[in-house]
């Protein structure tokens, strides 16, 4: 029998070593991923693309968990919004804070700042949605308001107006561009048992309210976001017991899903109890999952007033989605290698 050529036999082993040991798809994500250095509070993400600065931005609550001496829950009041940065959506450092102008009359003296939600315009303006409350409190009985803001650097933010919602109590926004190019609103209404409203917009300035979203609106929960994915629209909801998943062909009746994501606590550091209050970002085929955990605690997210350090600090973590025959899932013990592109 003629023996087999060696540089043949050279060639597959390289193929079968490139694809068996081949780099993956990404650069690996530390966990946590982030951290705040300032409060060690961080919490209710949300990432965009800075085009000016060619890098990825990621705002968020910045809670007080550190600061000693706060009884009640006023250490989740008189919170900044936090800026970090990534080149690659994998690594963060902090970069500051966002600075916020608004009026007295909006914000009080101390105004508290929850849970920012980001779009960019087609003309580049940056347009913000804010949960603000005019004060530090040490309570949850106070009002809560959205606002727009706008900005041209993502870090200098200009008051716009009080979107006229459905009550006085209104948090977390989640704004999303319609196919026809008009934007969809969604927040937590928490007069109505913290069940999710929307509202819609030509332009991102002038709101109409629509009331209770359909399929959603049933059962409690706060913070949800909408994106497209595997064409289809999904939202996430924060259910206090890891994260709701609804799907929809016109944005409007939503249907969920009998499962939750991040549900069970994970194996990795800060990542043993279940994560809330998400943000997506879609990369090519690719969808990444930011959320935020209470590590100290068991089975909750639920701000404690305990002036404890442990129960009151909170993390940033990611992970990747997956999508198969309609239903989405990840594993938050497998490593998340991060890959992302900026938009087009």
């Amino acid at each position: 029998m003629t023996p087999f050529p060696r540089f043949l036999l050279a060639a597959l082993c390289a193929v079968s070593c490139v694809s068996i040991f081949a780099a993956p798809n990404g650069t690996l994500a530390p966990k946590p991923l982030f951290r705040d250095a300032h409060y060690d509070g961080a919490a209710d993400p949300v990432v965009v693309w800075n085009a000016a600065a060619k890098r990825w931005w990621m705002f968020y609550t910045n809670r007080r968990a550190n600061v000693p001496g706060l009884s009640g829950v006023a250490w989740v009041h008189g919170t900044p919004i936090g800026i970090a940065e990534s080149a690659d959506g994998a690594n963060w450092a902090a970069t500051g804070e966002a600075k916020i102008n608004v009026p007295a009359s909006v914000g009080g003296k101390e105004p508290t700042y929850w849970a920012p939600e980001v779009v960019v315009a087609d003309d580049g303006t940056a347009h913000m949605f804010l949960t603000i409350v005019p004060g530090i409190f040490e309570d949850w009985k106070h009002p809560r308001n959205i606002v727009h803001l706008t900005s041209k650097n993502l870090r200098e933010w200009d008051y716009r107006s009080t979107l006229e919602l459905a009550s006085d109590r209104v948090i977390d926004a989640g704004v999303h561009r319609l196919p026809d190019g008009t934007w969809r609103l969604w927040y937590n209404n928490e007069r109505d048992a913290k069940s999710i409203y929307y509202a819609d917009s030509a332009d991102l300035f002038t709101w109409v309210e629509k009331g209770k979203v359909r399929g959603v609106g049933e059962r409690p929960g706060e913070g949800p976001f909408v994106f497209n994915w595997k064409g289809t629209t999904w939202m996430l909801v924060d259910l206090w017991k890891g994260l709701g998943v609804y799907r929809s062909d016109d944005a409007l009746t939503w249907k969920a899903q009998p499962t939750n994501l991040l549900e069970v606590g994970g194996k990795g550091p800060d990542d043993g109890v279940n994560g809330g209050h998400p943000c997506v970002v879609v990369s090519g085929d690719r969808a990444f999952l930011f959320y935020f955990t209470h590590p100290g605690r068991a089975g909750t997210i639920k701000p404690e007033d305990k002036e404890s350090l442990e129960l009151r600090r909170s993390s940033i973590q990611v992970v990747e989605l997956f999508e198969k025959d309609g239903v989405l899932s990840c594993d938050r013990d497998v490593p998340t290698y991060v890959k992302l592109s900026p938009p087009k």
